[in-house]
């Protein structure tokens, strides 16, 4: 845990999650604006992101949990690949209606409350999937207003269009 570079530790659990595999559960009730975590990993080039990517969804065809891929887009030209074992941000699932947000500063990335969370919640934040490859990514959010993917609301829209196109 050298490289852990986290902050509020004391905020939250890694717990099953019923939105898929692992979560991150608020173990204290936690403030609007407060800073959680960082996710941390290695630093990547977008070239080495895509590699890592393949390998890691070539690994998961057929298996449960095993070659997810936690790629963290943190500039124009880097990556941050989060698939370490010192990051637990990694956990924290993605939701239609977050909790959380993503602040990135100083090449750091933050998952920072967007509300007061109350203790015992699980933290989820928007992961802005764009509309290309929706339909690969299934939503189990649960929440009232779930889009039924994981696809960022900024791109909803596109996605609905995608949608009706198909249905035609």
């Amino acid at each position: 845990m050298s490289k852990q570079q986290l902050v509020n530790q004391e905020l939250f659990d890694v717990k099953n999650s019923k939105i898929h595999g692992n979560g991150i559960y608020a173990s204290i009730d936690i403030k609007k604006g407060t800073k959680i975590i960082e996710y941390v990993g290695n630093k990547v080039t977008k070239e080495e992101a895509d590699i890592v990517s393949d390998r890691q969804l070539e690994l998961a065809k057929g298996n449960k949990g095993i070659g997810e891929v936690y790629l963290f887009e943190l500039n124009d030209t880097h990556d941050i690949d989060g698939n370490v074992g010192w990051n637990p941000a990694r956990f924290i699932n993605h939701s239609c209606e977050p909790n959380c947000e993503v602040e990135i500063e100083n090449d750091k990335i933050w998952i920072v409350a967007l509300k007061d969370i109350k203790k015992g919640k699980e933290l989820s934040y928007d992961y802005g999937y764009d509309a290309e490859d929706f339909k690969d990514h299934k939503c189990k959010c649960g929440s009232e207003n779930c889009f039924g993917y994981i696809v960022g609301e900024d791109y909803r829209e596109d996605a609905k269009k995608k949608l009706a196109e198909v249905k035609k």
